[in-house]
Formats: structure tokens, sequence, C-alpha cells
């Protein structure tokens, strides 16, 4: 009880440390540790780390509402994850599916359109058949939420290069003068989301100090913060230290 009541208290003062004007307008979440969850905390199985690491996820979208947080990109699955046994990979799968029946109704309380980026084409067809539900049933909203699944920074660029490339041979550019067509700006116009800004906060849980290629591209001047917990273990209390050391922070762009 007495925890309980210092942890709200707590929680109240980080509240009162935020200045709203200096929260972040896009944060991108890496959502790592659920093995390790379920280890650490005697799971029977990765499925019930899985669902509650889910279940973290709506709270964590139901969090950044609270600040009216304009955008959320949160990889679920990288590239790499693919190359994991099925054993492993289909309850995730599953716990996805079950997720993205829940998503829109949440998506359409808070005004936010549900979008997919990755390399889909990778997935199994139950899986992309529900995101595409997921998708179709709140394609828009004033706030944005992108779900990076079978994604890779890399291929992301070398997509986005691609279809710079075949537009430009579709509106007749000679070969000669493709390459002056080419800059930063024009690749990023192609990036898979590219119709909201880049993000400017980046939280990863588990303790890992890296990106791993995570909005390669977009993150150039995003502010980083690394969280010890496991993701399923990312607690409110967590979300505010991210969003005050963010606010804390002189942010520099060049250098």
């Amino acid at each position: 009880m007495a925890l309980g009541l210092l942890y709200r208290i707590y929680e109240r003062n980080l509240r009162g440390q935020l200045d709203n004007e200096r929260l972040p307008k896009h944060i991108g979440v890496v959502l790592d540790g659920h093995r390790r969850y379920a280890r650490a905390s005697g799971l029977p199985s990765y499925t019930d780390s899985y669902r509650v690491g889910m279940s973290r996820f709506e709270d964590f979208l139901g969090w950044s509402n609270e600040f009216e947080i304009p955008a959320v990109t949160a990889w679920v699955l990288s590239k790499e994850n693919l190359s994991r046994p099925a054993e492993e990979l289909d309850p995730y799968f599953d716990v996805l599916i079950e997720l993205f029946q829940r998503l829109p109704a949440q998506c359409a309380e808070y005004d936010m359109g549900i979008k997919f980026i990755g390399s889909l084409d990778l997935l199994p067809d139950r899986l992309v058949t529900a995101a595409k539900q997921a998708e179709e049933s709140q394609p828009t909203g004033k706030r944005h939420l992108n779900i990076a699944m079978g994604y890779g920074g890399r291929q992301e660029i070398v997509d986005a290069a691609r279809n710079l490339v075949s537009d430009l041979v579709a509106k007749g550019v000679d070969e000669d003068e493709i390459v002056n067509h080419i800059d930063d700006h024009s690749l990023a116009a192609h990036m898979y989301s590219a119709e909201i800004p880049d993000p400017d906060l980046l939280i990863r849980t588990s303790g890992e100090s890296r990106l791993s290629g995570f909005l390669l591209w977009q993150s150039a001047y995003a502010e980083f913060v690394f969280v010890d917990v496991n993701w399923p273990a990312f607690r409110h209390v967590d979300f505010l230290r991210a969003l005050r050391d963010f606010a804390g922070r002189q942010r520099r762009f060049g250098k």
C-alpha cells in the first residue's frame, strides 16, 4: 500500500515536470525483451509474455494519447526475426493477430489512423490478412500509428531508392538525368511513412543500447532513450521518464 502511494506521488511529480511544448511529436518504440521477460518471470511459455507485451503496447498507446502525441511507430517484428524457428514465431503471430483485431476500436477512440510498414510479402498470409483488415478498418485519423512488421531499416532505404528510380523512369526522365533527381529530399519522399515527420524520440527496452536499423534514415536527428526493463514490464513511470529526458535535452541538428 505504501509503495503504491509512493509510486503515484512520484508519477504525479514526473507529470508536473513535463512541459507540453517540449514533448515529442513522433515517438518510435522497439518492443524488445519478451522472451527474456518470460524466462525472468518463470512464465510457462513465450506466448504468455507476448500477450502481456501486446497489452502493454495498448497501454502505451493510451499513455501517448493522454499527451496527444501526434504519431507513434512501433517495431513489433524485424525482418531478421523471421529466421527464428516456427515454434517461436507461430505463437507470436497468433498474439499479433489478436492485437490487430482489437486495435481498430482503440485507435478509433484516439482518432488514430493505422498503417503497416515493412516487407509484408515475407509474412504468413493469416498475419497479413489481419493487418490489412485493421488498416482498412481505421485508415485515417488526426494522429498516426505505424506498425513496423517484417521491417528492416536498410531494406526501407533500398525500397525507397528503387521506387524513386521507377517513378522517374515512368515520368520519362532520361536515364542520363536520373542521377540529378536523386537527393535526400526525393529519397525521403519515398520512405514507408513519408507523410509524417521523422521521429524525434526513439525508445528501446530490454537494456539494448542499439537501434538495429530501426528507422535508420529517419532517426538521424532523433533523441534516444534506452530502458533497462523488458518490454512487458515497461511501466507508465518509464514512459514519463522518457518524456522528461527528451524534454530536458537541448536538441541539435547537424552536430
